[in-house]
């Protein structure tokens, strides 16, 4: 991936305590699939491979997306906010995004006009 490193200086970690929100979005559909969690190094090695890396809390570990099931996250780009603690993933994802077997985690209707 090309990456501009002036601008990954820009990310904020410190603010969520080593972590950023990672807002992963279908870069084809533009479906909101999940949203996860980044340490300085779970966005690096996503850098460096082109496939979506996180941080789990619950595990306290990185971890590749689809690394067990194989429905990993190509990333084809990735977006700062402008506070530069929040990132926006556009990736080709293969099979599903939730571990329920739902392709977003955004499957459920809470409200509705």
């Amino acid at each position: 991936m090309k990456v501009n490193r002036e601008l990954l200086e820009k990310v904020d970690f410190e603010k969520g305590n080593g972590l950023v929100p990672v807002v992963v979005q279908d870069a084809s559909s533009k479906a909101v699939l999940m949203l996860a969690y980044a340490s300085r190094e779970a966005v690096e090695k996503t850098l460096e491979t082109g496939y979506a890396h996180y941080y789990s809390r619950s595990r306290g570990k990185l971890w590749k997306k689809g690394e067990t099931s194989g429905n990993v996250q190509k990333v084809k780009e990735v977006l700062l906010d402008c506070d530069g603690d929040t990132l926006l993933y556009l990736v080709e994802q293969k099979g599903v995004a939730c571990h329920t077997g739902e392709y977003s985690c955004f499957f459920r209707k809470l409200a509705e006009e």
